[in-house]
């Protein structure tokens, strides 16, 4: 892993981790609901493994008595008379990991399959490692690859448009998808009422209505099947394809997204005084079409954040399709793919064994390391890579925010509440979590924890919390 610029780091983590312990709450956006049933339910405490077994833990272990220093510590922290054990232990930083997370990896919680990286965001220097190159099933923690790739290929202004063109002659309107499952009736209804305008100012009052969604290609189901965890993945949608009003989590879906949205479309088309004639009709607008309405999304900074936040899978699945479009790619599940591989390459980011089926972690054949996933958030927050800044304002906060609310409930166990921030991933038998971290002395620490053939959420979900919390402050 190319090893980042010492001092804009060393400056960049600090302002970064005082940022992030004393605005966590304030900075992590207004979604604060999981996305699935079992990231909502609330941690159910395990058996405890904890500080008081860590001597016995190292021997057991092989290791040696006294704690070391850590890799990063004489480089970085020796000028600021922080470089040895005592004083990393009395800034309340573990001086050597490996005695710290070594009997929490242990937890059976965890299942026997399980994998960690810590590393110094400072210096980009690997902490601590057990398998960290190892590719494992990341579950939603892949949100984090598909939030790089996008911003890293559009960057974080970008908006995606839908759009309403008319017929040379007016009389044939057809509604384009860009790619936005973010639309919302108050955006769809600002289109209707532009292109009612139009049609007046042309002096059409009667048309034929058509919607094109030929911006994306291959199968629109996911391959887990219909799922309330997301819906038929469509370049036009309305809310997301939910039928409930809910705004995130698990929900019930329109089996045909862009029928729908067409047929609310054409009914404010009718309110606004324009006559629709039949049903809408799938179809691309005819040569000659001029523009005549456009909505754009929220910029691409906004999405990361609420995907990640909220592990919004439906937006997921939209930004790895960006991405493959940027690429002059398919956007497909294929081609969403080879492009988002393509952008992690490009950044330095370890793909050997990787596989990104999908943009949202919910197709098991996933495959991503924890180095990996530690890579992206180190350079997301490298001063010199602004546009990736999204990648670590979107994580969830521990005890507050998105799939995090539910967590760190017990400060004198898991001492992560607000200055833990990351991304989790719950499949049936797979638990993860990676995010950062800001330590008593200032510095700023990305982890990353796979766990496969989990007995239960309820056990691994406590036993990830405790491995980052251990990282924290006090912890």
């Amino acid at each position: 892993m190319p090893e980042p610029r010492l001092w804009q780091l060393t400056a960049g983590s600090a302002v970064l981790g005082l940022v992030l312990a004393a605005g966590a709450v304030a900075a992590a956006g207004p979604w604060d609901n999981g996305q699935r049933k079992a990231e909502r339910a609330e941690a159910v405490a395990a058996e405890r493994t904890g500080g008081a077994h860590h001597a016995a833990a190292r021997a057991a272990e092989g290791l040696p008595a006294a704690p070391e220093p850590a890799p990063s510590a004489p480089a970085v922290l020796g000028p600021l008379g922080a470089g040895t054990p005592a004083a990393a232990a009395a800034a309340g930083r573990p001086a050597d990991l490996a005695a710290v997370l070594v009997p929490l990896l242990g937890n059976p919680g965890l299942g026997p399959l399980r994998t960690a990286s810590v590393v110094d965001v400072a210096t980009g220097k690997q902490l601590y490692g057990q398998g960290a190159a190892t590719p494992m099933t990341p579950a939603s923690t892949v949100k984090i690859a598909t939030a790089a790739a996008a911003l890293t290929a559009l960057g974080p202004g970008h908006r995606i448009p839908t759009t309403v063109t008319a017929a040379p002659d007016g009389r044939r309107v057809t509604l384009t998808g860009g790619g936005d499952p973010t639309l919302d009736r108050a955006g769809l209804r600002r289109l209707a009422a532009g292109t009612a305008r139009a049609l007046r100012d042309r002096g059409v009052a009667q048309v034929t209505l058509t919607y094109d969604t030929s911006r994306y290609t291959g199968p629109a189901v996911h391959p887990i099947g219909p799922n309330e965890n997301i819906a038929p993945v469509s370049a036009l949608m309305l809310d997301e394809g939910r039928t409930d009003g809910s705004t995130s989590g698990p929900a019930p879906r329109s089996a045909d997204p862009a029928g729908d949205t067409a047929a609310a479309f054409a009914a404010l088309l009718r309110r606004a005084g324009v006559t629709v004639q039949g049903a809408p009709t799938a179809g691309r607008a005819p040569a000659g079409s001029t523009t005549v309405a456009r909505t754009y999304s929220r910029p691409l900074a906004a999405l990361v954040e609420r995907m990640l936040t909220n592990s919004d899978n439906d937006l997921a699945e939209a930004l790895a399709r960006q991405t493959a479009l940027k690429a002059k790619k398919p956007a497909s599940f294929a081609g969403a793919q080879q492009a988002v591989r393509d952008r992690l390459e490009s950044i330095g980011v370890p793909v050997a064994g990787a596989r990104l089926a999908d943009g949202s972690g919910l197709d098991r054949n996933d495959r991503l390391s924890a180095a990996a996933l530690t890579t992206i958030l180190t350079r997301a927050a490298d001063p010199a890579r602004p546009e990736l800044r999204p990648v670590l304002t979107g994580l969830p906060v521990g005890g507050f925010t998105g799939t995090l609310a539910g967590r760190y409930a017990d400060p004198a166990a898991t001492p992560g509440a607000g200055t833990v921030r990351a991304k989790t991933g719950t499949l049936t038998g797979v638990n993860t979590l990676a995010g950062t971290v800001v330590t008593a002395d200032g510095r700023l620490l990305a982890f990353a924890f796979l766990a496969g053939r989990t007995p239960s959420p309820y056990a691994a979900q406590p036993a990830l919390d405790r491995l980052s919390a251990a990282l924290a402050p006090n912890g």
